[in-house]
């Protein structure tokens, strides 16, 4: 269940520190520092580029970046700090994204994620991702990444066949 006092909104560049420090400990552990706090920067201040936080009062406990084209939306980051995880909070993040990306005229979304990274893959299918594809060495070329992408046009009104194809 969400916290009662929690609420989502548009990042600040006051949140790009922040933001880099989750990216660095939640997502890129064991491979470097990428999403540093001029990236992230850069991001908020992007017009093609969504970042949103949600806070529980005024501490800042997750956070997702999203990247919006003209024919699909790529997800580049999503953390949940380790205290609020499986409260609904992720979810609500990507639904929040889902919902502005299809007000912009976006129906497909595509992400990656850290092969290893299981509960990521298990929380993403849960959502309505299917998996497009593999691709060795993505991350610091330590690590494969799965790709996934979800038709969310189609999501919304229900079971989805095989969009495998509409995905790549």
């Amino acid at each position: 269940m969400l916290p009662t006092n929690m609420t989502v909104r548009l990042a600040t560049l006051d949140d790009a520190g922040e933001i880099a420090e989750m990216s660095r400990t939640l997502i890129e552990t064991d491979l470097g520092w990428t999403w540093t706090v001029a990236r992230v920067a850069r991001n908020i201040a992007s017009r093609n580029s969504v970042t949103i936080v949600a806070c529980d009062d005024e501490r800042l406990i997750g956070f997702a970046i999203m990247y919006f084209g003209d024919e699909h939306a790529h997800l580049n980051l999503l953390a949940v700090r380790a205290g609020f995880q499986r409260l609904g909070i992720g979810k609500h993040l990507v639904r929040w994204l889902e919902e502005s990306a299809l007000v912009a005229g976006i129906g497909i979304i595509r992400l990656e994620l850290r092969e290893s990274n299981r509960s990521a893959r298990r929380f993403y299918e849960h959502l309505g991702f299917t998996e497009i594809g593999r691709i060795a060495g993505y991350y610091a070329g330590v690590e494969a990444a799965i790709r996934m992408g979800c038709d969310i046009r189609r999501a919304a009104s229900g079971p989805v066949p095989d969009v495998r194809s509409l995905l790549r």
